[in-house]
């Protein structure tokens, strides 16, 4: 499973993972037409099966024969491994709920979090604050409608936020029971990243954060 791929690292080690995965089957799950969470590669692969949201199918015009299924929130992709929820964002396209066979759920949030800029909102919201909060906490609710219990939730923790940096992701943990918390969106500023983990784990100490895992240069 490839979650928004937009570029390898200087060493390839994505590319690298999929020659040697053997006769596993290839995904690349696609939450929405950002240039930060979308590649044109990924049409190149031909045993890849392609799951994009329905904005990046349009907005990034992949024929709609390519991929295996075009999602909007709501709808829900199954074959012989695997079921994928596309679920509601606070920005654009999907956030996805996978679950495998043996029961394991992974939830990847795309741009669903609680964009709660302290300084900047006309820029980056069009809606007010408390709107924002309250789509979120929505969105939230949906998610636990399907599953309270979550194996590997990744989320978005964004510096540009600042002191909000961390909002989004408690109030996940408090409505979601989740196994690890591995963090995205981070804009590579992982001294703050790290910081911010270093609270989760004392707000959240039942949660493993995967920090050095999650990092593919590491």
């Amino acid at each position: 499973m490839v979650y928004d791929y937009w570029k390898d690292t200087d060493n390839g080690k994505l590319h690298h993972m999929i020659e040697v995965r053997g006769k596993r089957q290839l995904y690349f799950v696609v939450s929405h037409f950002h240039e930060d969470h979308y590649n044109e590669e990924i049409l190149t692969f031909e045993d890849a099966r392609l799951l994009v949201s329905y904005d990046t199918q349009r907005r990034r015009h992949i024929p709609k024969t390519k991929p295996v299924a075009i999602l909007r929130p709501g709808e829900q992709y199954e074959d012989e491994y695997i079921r994928l929820n596309a679920l509601r964002s606070t920005d654009v396209g999907i956030a996805t709920l996978l679950t495998l066979p043996d029961g394991v759920k992974v939830y990847h949030a795309g741009d669903n979090n609680n964009w709660y800029f302290p300084h900047d909102e006309e820029e980056h919201i069009r809606c007010s604050l408390d709107e924002m909060e309250g789509m979120y906490i929505s969105n939230l609710r949906e998610v636990r409608a399907i599953t309270p219990t979550v194996d590997y939730a990744m989320l978005p923790i964004d510096p540009r936020l600042e002191g909000e940096m961390l909002r989004g992701v408690c109030q996940w943990l408090q409505h979601i029971n989740t196994r690890y918390c591995l963090p995205m969106h981070t804009w590579d500023r992982w001294a703050e990243v790290h910081k911010g983990i270093e609270q989760l784990k004392e707000l959240f100490p039942e949660v493993e954060f995967g920090v050095s895992f999650w990092k593919m240069d590491d």
